[in-house]
Formats: C-alpha cells, structure tokens, sequence
C-alpha cells in the first residue's frame, strides 16, 4: 500500500524525495515522512494526514541538505494515522531511519525481546522493530546491507524495506518480499522507489527486484544479493512512458484524465495483436499451441474492479471458446481447497501487478499445477515474473485510487485472451476472430462518443448529491457492469451503494424500491439476445411503478426503454459482449461527479490505496 523512496546522488535528496512521494501518494496518505543524511548526522521529519502537511512543517522546520535520502507516505496498518506512527522510524540513538510496506506478522515476539534488551519503543508500529534491530545488527557488522540481511532472516510476512545510517553517508539499503521494490539508474545517482513514478522524470532505465533480495545503492553503483548473501541476477528494463503521462495534463483531476484516455489506451492495448495473415498473435504469451488445447477450465482470479473485469471475460471464454470458466475472488480462492491440475488454466488479472490477494492465489496454483496467465498493466512486477505468461494491457500510469482505464483494458486484455483460446482450439474461424477484433478496434471511436455527451450525467450527478443510496441493475454482461458502477460510487461518493443482477430483483432487493430512490439500469441490446432485453425492460416497469427513479443506460435506437426512463443515457450500438466497453464509461463519470458535488477527493478517498499489498 505505502509509497517508498530512497535516493543516493548529486542532487539535493530532500528535492527528490518529497517530489517522488508526491507522485506516490495514490499509494497512501495517512502521513508522510522524510529522513536525510547530512553533516555527519540524519534528521527525519513526519506528519500525520497527507504530504502537504509534511511540506508545511519542512517549510517551518528545515532539514539540512545531503544527497543521501529516504521518504515514505502511509496507509496505516499497525496503529493509527498520528505523527508518532508516521514513517520513518529511527532507532533510540536516531543513526539509523527505516521506512516499511507491508506488515511484519511477528513483530509482537521481536518488540517483547528487544524491551527485554532495554530498547525504548515509542510507536504502534510494526515498523519501529526494524529500526533497532537494524542498530543492533550494525553495532556488530558494521555494514548496513549486511545487517538488513541479517534482520530479513527474522522477519515473518509481507514488506519492503529501505533503511539509512548515518555511519554511511552514501549508502541506502532496501529489501523485499512479497511487495514491490523497484530500482532506478540514473546519470550517477540511483533510486528505490514502490513505483518507477517516483523518478520517471529523472530517469527511465529501471533494475526489477525478485523476491528476497536485498539492494545496497552507493555512489559506486548497485548491489544485490539474497538474504542469504549470495549474488542475485536482476533484469533491467526501459520504462515506455515518460513523465507527462504521471501528470494531469490540465485536468482537475488524475481520475477524469483518465478517463479521457481510455479511447487511446484501448487502442493501444489492440496494437499489434493481429499479424498481415490476418492472426491473432499474442506475443507475451509463452503458452505452446499444445498446452492451450490440453486446456478443460479456465479460472479467472481478481479482486475489486479486475475481478468484475473477470466476470465480464467469463461470458466471452465460455462463448467463443466453450470451455468452462470460473470467476473466483482472489482472496477467498486458496482458502476452499479449488481443484486445479495441470490442465487448467489461471487468468490472474492486476493493474498494479502486486495485489497481495492475486499473488497469493498465483502461488496456490502454481503449487497445484495449474498454468498461470497474468493479465497486468504493469511491466515487471511481481504477477507477471512469477506467472507461465503475461498479456500487458498498455493503459500507461494510473494514478488515480478508482480504476477507470485499468478496467477497459483489462476487459480488452480477456477478450484477445478468449479469442486466441478460441483460435487454437479451433472454435472460432479466422474471419469470425477478425470481425470481434474490427468491432474492437472501433471501440475507442464509440468511447470518445460517450465522452462527448456525458454533461447531461454530470448534471444529473450534481442533482443526486443529497441522497444517500443508488442501485445497479443489470442482466448478463450487464450485471458485472452494474457491480462496477456501485463499486465506483462506494469508492468515491461514499454512499450505499448495491449492484444486482436484475433477475434476482424479485428475490428479495426490489423490498429496497421506495418512491425518489434512484435505480441505474444498464439495459442489454434488443438485438440478438432480444429475450434479455425484454426481460430487463419488465424489470424497470417493476421498480418505476413502485416509485423508483429510473437511470437507464440503453444503446442508441432502442426506443422500447424510453416511456420507462426517467433518466436515460444513450451508448453506441455494439455487440452484446462488447456492450461493458461503452456501458461502463457513463458510470464512471457518473461517480466522480457525485463525489465531487459532495465534496470528496477523488483522487484520494477515504481509507483507501490504489495498490493493495497486503492481505
């Protein structure tokens, strides 16, 4: 969850620091907090609340100026949002600073023995442990990366760490396992960073960490070893977006900056998937034809707005391939014991790469034998590194808490997965494969016009700001959709929000229906599967008589919805699969105007992180 920097270089470290923070705050802001080296001493400064709380003190109560330096911005786990749980933490006799993501699971037993030893710990933190027995282990070694080493070999659960001293000006030490870390090279100066946002504007060249290793960053260059001490290989990759796509670009907000960029990064999630013969190639994918046709279940494994994206793919796999498909909550997957075997193929679909969930429910079903295929936005985090094979979705840097591109890719990111099952199984004919491709190549065209005609949702959002409860009706693919769409409001508005699948609307939620209470609708098309249509036409009739304000999104000639709708917001005719491309985009917007007429942060809600890293 947290957002970590460290920096070693000719610039002054405080500078850079607080700018990677500020681009990592998507990550955590409960506080914030910084550490230098300088004049032969380190001095820390941490603030409860977010980082312009920090940049207020540091204005009031300068840090001197070195170029070795270490931030950290929150999201609490162990003890509250307070300035005495903000990182970093430092030892008793304040030479060594420490900041930490993710939680170490025996903390409790390392804080009762270091009490026992005459330590005084002064947070709630599981954190703070580390700093003393980083000083514990120096007093003896002498060497930082050989003392972080040290204490990693006792430490139980999930984190990275990044550590200084201040017997060695020069030097930042960082460690991981299960929580991403990533390195960055620059023109004599280095970085360490939870995500290369944190440096793209100095530098694009990044180093991956793997699990369990440690780095020691020095004005001689980069060092890795395990925690056992051993060299480690690392690769090294080229970031391919540069630093204006971190930013706002004149937005008021990062999360309506992307959604203005869901037409190109649909695009380019499609580009270059079909080679001049007219196939669909899948480069990433390191899958041999002959393991894909052994394939008899597919399981699909995502938390939060992936695992929507999830159930969407289950109704394309199953119709063009006609492979079973299941949809599983990555946090409750390993828990019930799934029957998984070599024959099976897991669908683990991130946006960050590094959900905690996901990666846990990857390990169970390697272990298990299973293929893993990860569907990620993120290059070389720790999903993809530990799945058979990967498919990128392209979105470029998402920034915002509330996933809006990340899921139109996603969506994108299964269907080519689906179609090229479809392909080398034999279910699906090359022209039928290229008439879905063509369809989605023209889904960025009819995203832009949904874009264009969204002030009417705005306006209605502004309208609804009082109220306190929205439904989300939705049939078929239309139901996931309905689940996002409470989902963003949730997230966002903070209000009760539900999605139902509408059939089950007579099994008990239609008892919510009360005159006033705004109902959204996300209505199939009446062509093809006409049957669907007409029932959720029923289903609107049903609630509109009990009172209910009706909010339908319905695609563009279907005339049968308008004496029902009270509201009603026209999509671009597609095909039914395709349908969430286009319905969720109206939602989207929906929720970030509420959220802003009832004056929330949209970039930042409440309690919440755009990377869960934790379980």
């Amino acid at each position: 969850m947290c957002g970590i920097v460290g920096y070693v270089g000719g610039q002054s470290a405080l500078e850079v620091v607080i700018a990677g923070l500020r681009r990592l705050e998507y990550r955590g802001y409960d506080s914030a907090g910084v550490a230098v080296l300088a004049d032969g001493g380190l001095a820390a400064a941490r603030k409860a609340g977010k980082l312009a709380n920090l940049s207020k003190l540091l204005v009031e109560q300068p840090l001197p100026s070195g170029g070795t330096g270490i931030g950290h911005t929150r999201w609490a786990t162990h003890g509250g949002p307070t300035d005495a749980n903000a990182h970093p933490h430092l030892d008793n006799a304040g030479r060594v600073a420490v900041v930490h993501n993710g939680i170490i699971e025996n903390f409790a037993a390392l804080r009762a023995e270091l009490e026992e030893r005459g330590h005084r710990l002064e947070s709630q933190t599981d954190t703070e442990v580390v700093a003393h027995l980083l000083a514990e282990s120096f007093s003896s070694c002498g060497d930082l990366a050989e003392s972080m080493r040290q204490v990693c070999r006792r430490l139980e659960g999930a984190f990275t760490l990044v550590a200084v001293h201040a017997d060695e000006p020069d030097t930042v030490v960082g460690a991981r396992r299960n929580s991403p870390l990533v390195v960055g090279v620059g023109d004599g100066e280095w970085f360490l960073a939870s995500d290369v946002a944190a440096f793209i504007e100095h530098t694009r060249e990044a180093v991956e960490l793997g699990q369990d290793q440690v780095v020691e960053l020095s004005r001689g260059g980069v060092t890795v070893t395990g925690f056992d001490g051993a060299p480690a290989e690392v690769r090294e990759y080229h970031v391919d977006w540069d630093v204006s796509a971190a930013e706002k670009g004149g937005y008021d907000y990062f999360m309506l900056k992307e959604i203005a960029e869901q037409p190109k990064a649909v695009a380019d999630t499609l580009l270059g998937r079909i080679d001049d013969a007219g196939v669909l190639r899948l480069d990433e994918l390191r899958f041999p034809a002959s393991v894909l046709r052994e394939v008899d279940k597919v399981v699909i494994v995502a938390c939060g707005t992936a695992y929507h994206a999830g159930m969407i793919a289950k109704y394309a796999i199953e119709h063009w391939t006609r492979i079973p498909c299941e949809t599983e909550l990555a946090s409750e997957f390993r828990y019930r014991d799934p029957i998984l075997d070599a024959r099976t193929l897991v669908v683990a679909i991130s946006q960050s790469g590094e959900t905690m969930d996901t990666l846990m429910a990857v390990r169970h079903a390697r272990e298990q034998g299973a293929r893993v295929l990860a569907v990620c936005n993120t290059n070389g985090s720790t999903i993809p590194r530990e799945s058979d094979a990967v498919l990128y979705t392209r979105a470029g840097p998402e920034v915002a808490v509330a996933s809006t591109k990340a899921f139109l890719t996603q969506l994108v990111a299964c269907y080519l997965v689906a179609l090229y099952l479809g392909q080398v199984r034999g279910t699906k004919w090359g022209d039928e494969i290229d008439s879905v491709i063509r369809e989605l190549a023209r889904i960025g065209d009819d995203v832009e016009a949904v874009l264009a005609t969204m002030e009417p949702v705005r306006e209605l959002a502004r309208s609804l700001a009082d109220n306190n409860t929205v439904l989300f009706l939705g049939r078929h693919v239309g139901f996931p959709v309905a689940l996002e769409g409470a989902l963003k409001l949730k997230e966002l508005a903070y209000m009760h929000a539900e999605g139902f699948a509408a059939g089950e609307l007579k099994h008990g939620p239609i008892a919510l229906i009360e005159p006033g209470l705004p109902v959204v609708v996300v209505v199939p098309s009446p062509r093809g599967r006409s049957v669907l249509h007409d029932k959720i036409v029923s289903n609107i009739q049903e609630i509109r008589a009990r009172g209910a304000l009706t909010i339908v999104i319905a695609e563009e000639g279907d005339e049968s919805v308008v004496p029902y709708a009270d509201h009603l917001v026209r999509v671009p005719a597609t095909p039914t699969l395709l349908q969430p491309l286009v319905a969720t985009v109206p939602l989207q917007v929906f929720a970030c105007e509420l959220a802003t007429a009832r004056g929330n942060e949209v970039d930042q809600p409440r309690n919440l992180a755009k990377s869960v890293t934790v379980e």
